[in-house]
C-alpha cells in the first residue's frame, strides 16, 4: 500500500537517493537540497511503500517577469518515482496530493515543465495559449499551468521563471531546464 505524506527531515537522504536514481545526473537531487535552504517552506511530499521512500514531489516559488508570488505561484519540480515502482499510479498520487496540499495552502497557480502527454490529465494547460512563456520559449510546448483558484490567470502575461537555484543546479549537468 502506498502512503503519500509530507516530507520529514529524516526522509532527506532517501529523497536524495530517489532523485539521484531517476534522473540522469544528481542535479535534481542537489536542487531539492538547495531549495530547502533558500526558500520559505513549501510543499514537499513523499510516497512510501512498506516504510521505504519510493517517490517524491517538490513545489517551489516561481515569478512572472520577475514579480514574485512566492506564496501564490509555485512550480512543480522535480517529481520522481523509483523505476521499480513506476507505472503503478504513484506519480499520479503524488501529483494529486501535491496539488491538493497547494490548494489548502492557498496557492493560486502551479506551473510545470514536463511531458505534454502526462500533465494535462491533471488539468494543466499549455501556457503559450494564455499569454505566458517559459524563460526558454522553445520549451513552451511542454510548459503548463494549472489554476487552483479560478480566475487567478486573468490578466497574467509574461515570462515565468523558476527560482534561480534551478539555473545554478543545472549548469554543466544535462542542460539548464528543470525536469519533472
Amino acid at each position: 500500500m502506498v502512503t503519500i505524506r509530507p516530507e520529514l527531515e529524516a526522509d532527506r537522504a532517501a529523497i536524495f537517493e530517489v532523485n539521484q536514481e531517476v534522473f540522469p545526473t544528481d542535479a535534481e537531487a542537489r536542487l531539492v537540497d538547495t531549495l530547502r535552504a533558500k526558500v520559505a517552506p513549501t510543499t514537499s511530499l513523499v510516497a512510501e511503500v512498506d516504510g521505504a521512500i519510493v517517490g517524491h514531489i517538490f513545489f517551489s516559488p516561481v515569478t512572472i517577469d520577475g514579480v514574485g508570488g512566492e506564496d501564490v505561484m509555485l512550480g512543480l519540480a522535480p517529481m520522481a518515482v523509483r523505476e521499480k515502482f513506476q507505472r503503478q499510479g504513484i506519480g499520479r498520487q503524488l501529483v494529486e496530493a501535491g496539488l491538493a496540499a497547494c490548494q489548502r495552502a492557498s496557492v493560486e497557480l502551479v506551473f510545470v515543465l514536463g511531458h505534454p502527454d502526462y500533465y494535462p490529465r491533471f488539468g494543466f494547460q499549455p501556457v503559450a495559449a494564455l499569454g505566458l512563456h517559459y524563460t526558454d520559449p522553445k520549451l513552451d510546448v511542454c510548459f503548463f499551468v494549472k489554476e487552483l483558484l479560478p480566475g487567478a490567470l486573468h490578466g497574467a502575461r509574461g515570462t515565468v521563471s523558476y527560482h534561480p537555484a534551478f539555473d545554478e543546479a543545472f549548469k554543466g549537468a544535462h542542460g539548464t531546464e528543470p525536469s519533472s
